[in-house]
C-alpha cells in the first residue's frame, strides 16, 4: 500500500474513533443527566415524606416524655399526697398513663422509632424539686403542674388528631384525647376545691347532712 493510501486509513481511522468516542460521551452525559433527574426527584420525594413525618415524629417524642413524667408525678403524688382526691389523681395518672405509654411505644417500635426511654435533665429536674416538697406545699405545686400540663396535652393531642399525617399515630392521638380531656377535668375540680378550701368558702356537709359555707353564724370557721 503506498504512503498515501496508509496515511488515508489512518486519518479514517481516528475519525471513526473520535466519533466513537463522542457517542460514548453523550451517551455517559445523558445517563449521568437521567440519573440526577432521578436523584433530584427522589430526595424531593423523600423531603417530603420527611416533612409530613416531622410533625408526627415531634408529637410522638413530646407524648412520650409526658407520659413517662405522669407516671412518675403520679407514683410521687400517691405516695407523698397530703389529701385523698391528691393520691387518688396520682395513682390515676400512673394507670392511665402506662397504658398509653405502652401503646404508643408498640406504635414506635412498628415504625423503628426510638422514643426516649428516659425523663430528660429539664424533666428530671422537675421530679428532684417536686420529691423535695412535702403536705400542703407538695398538693399545691403538683396540682398547679398537673392543670398546666393537660392543658398543653390535650391542645396537642387535638392537633394530632385532626392533622396527624402518620395514620397510626393520628389513631392513637384520638383514642387517648378523652382520657386527657377527663384529666384535665378531674385536676381542675381539684384546683378549685383547693382554692375553695383556702378561701374559706368551701361548701360543707356536717354530720346532720346540713350544708355549711366555711363560716358559721358566729364567725367561726367550719373547715
Amino acid at each position: 500500500m503506498s504512503k498515501s493510501s496508509w496515511s488515508g486509513a489512518a486519518l479514517m481511522l481516528a475519525a471513526a474513533c473520535i466519533a466513537v468516542a463522542m457517542a460514548a460521551a453523550e451517551i455517559r452525559t445523558g445517563a449521568q443527566n437521567s440519573n440526577s433527574t432521578q436523584n433530584s426527584n427522589g430526595d424531593m420525594h423523600a423531603g417530603h415524606n420527611m416533612g409530613s413525618m416531622s410533625a408526627d415524629m415531634k408529637f410522638a417524642m413530646m407524648a412520650a416524655m409526658g407520659g413517662m413524667e405522669e407516671v412518675e408525678m403520679g407514683k410521687l403524688a400517691a405516695e407523698k399526697g397530703a389529701s385523698d382526691e391528691v393520691r387518688q389523681f396520682g395513682q390515676r395518672m400512673v394507670d392511665d398513663h402506662t397504658r398509653a405509654n405502652q401503646e404508643l411505644m408498640q406504635i414506635a417500635s412498628s415504625k423503628g422509632m426510638t422514643l426516649p426511654a428516659a425523663l430528660d435533665p429539664k424533666h428530671q429536674a422537675d421530679m428532684q424539686k417536686m420529691s423535695a416538697l412535702s403536705g400542703e406545699a407538695f398538693d399545691k405545686a403538683y396540682v398547679k403542674m398537673m392543670v398546666k400540663d393537660h392543658k398543653k396535652d390535650v391542645a396537642e393531642f387535638q392537633k394530632e388528631s385532626t392533622r396527624g399525617a402518620d395514620p397510626e399515630l393520628k389513631g392513637f392521638a384520638t383514642s387517648t384525647l378523652p382520657t386527657l380531656q377527663e384529666h384535665l377535668q378531674m385536676i381542675q375540680r381539684i384546683d378549685d376545691k383547693m382554692k375553695l378550701r383556702k378561701s374559706g368558702n368551701l361548701k360543707t356537709t356536717n354530720s346532720n347532712g346540713n350544708s355549711n359555707m366555711g363560716s358559721n353564724a358566729n364567725g367561726n370557721s367550719n373547715r
